[in-house]
């Protein structure tokens, strides 16, 4: 496939974790049993922290109100794209900040949008590296087992 952009899209993942450990994942819309994270491209002005919390409240309905910002990954996490799912959008794939979310109680429901993603599921973050896009796995597993 032809593109013109040769970067990677500045972006962020919100992980919302509740008090037993486990975290939300989310069902994508698109490819039905591909989990993943909420996460979304930084626009231009937006500090990566300002984007977290946007994406989290567009994509699943929480806000301040049911999670709480606890702790950011001290580095940027970048992964490629395979060659087909490339674009003049997307780029060569995506450099991420990612964000840790703590629910202000066990019992918080998400809306998941039903554009990206259509369904949620409380999981541990070892299921959750198994059953996200094989492309994304090696940036989920290297964050999720520090957080």
């Amino acid at each position: 496939m032809a593109h013109s952009r040769t970067t990677f899209r500045a972006g962020v993942v919100g992980v919302i974790r509740r008090g037993d450990g486990s975290i939300l994942a989310f069902e994508r819309a698109d490819v039905p049993g591909a989990w993943q994270l909420p996460q979304g491209g930084i626009d231009a002005g937006e500090h990566p922290q300002e984007t977290a919390w946007r994406e989290v409240a567009e994509e699943t309905g929480l806000t301040a109100a049911e999670v709480d910002l606890v702790a950011e990954f001290p580095e940027w996490v970048v992964y490629e794209l395979p060659e087909e799912k490339r674009s003049n959008k997307t780029g060569f794939g995506q450099v991420q900040r990612w964000y840790l979310f703590q629910a202000k109680s066990d019992d918080i429901a998400p809306t998941p949008d039903q554009r990206e993603f259509i369904a949620w599921k409380w999981v541990t973050p070892a299921w959750l590296i198994d059953h996200v896009v094989d492309f994304r796995r090696a940036s989920y597993a290297r964050v999720l087992g520090t957080f």
